[in-house]
């Protein structure tokens, strides 16, 4: 999506460890018309898909999911790290090891609102590893509901994780897939 990577290129920064720092528009200040635009183009790469719900973690994946969900009229399910007094009943569970908090955590999901009557896109900030799909995709697939694919913002496409899912059959669409960074010129570079 050519309005997300110029986005990146205007005001992305590069720090050390892999970290693309995108904080100024996408996952703590948030700039809503551009999101609302990657809502719409999820919502077109997904259209006839049947999607009955959009499912992502908290925190930074929530803005993402709102827009998209917007977009294709549905609820969006957030799986949420710690189970809270407000979480009655029956949940389901899968473990996540975050590669930007450099920690293994448990995320969870009311089996109250999915089940196997659901099509379900995944929407996420940013895909690496692809270790927080894969614990969303448990989820899905623990609850009997359909997976449609999932939606990125964005793609660190040298890390692996998203053609990792592609071999798997999973439809994996990203807004932008970074192909490099360089921390030492702030430069990035886009697959085409």
């Amino acid at each position: 999506m050519q309005l997300l990577e110029e986005r990146i290129l205007k005001d992305g920064k590069v720090f050390a460890g892999n970290v693309l720092k995108v904080d100024s528009f996408l996952n703590h200040q948030i700039d809503v018309g551009l999101l609302d635009a990657m809502g719409a183009e999820i919502s077109r790469l997904f259209a006839g898909a049947g999607i009955t719900k959009v499912l992502t973690i908290e925190a930074s994946g929530i803005a993402v999911g709102c827009f998209a969900a917007r977009r294709l009229e549905c609820p969006l399910l957030f799986a949420k790290k710690t189970k809270t007094l407000n979480i009655k009943g029956e949940v389901y569970t899968s473990k996540v090891e975050s590669f930007t908090h450099q920690c293994t955590y448990d995320i969870i999901a009311s089996k109250d609102f999915l089940n196997e009557n659901d099509t379900v896109l995944i929407v996420d900030d940013f895909l690496a590893k692809g270790n927080a799909l894969i614990g969303l995709i448990d989820i899905v697939r623990q609850s009997g509901a359909k997976l449609a694919g999932c939606a990125i913002a964005i793609e660190k496409g040298y890390q692996g994780g998203g053609d990792k899912l592609r071999t798997q059959g999973i439809r994996v669409e990203s807004m932008a897939i970074v192909e490099s960074m360089d921390e030492q010129t702030g430069s990035v570079t886009f697959r085409r």
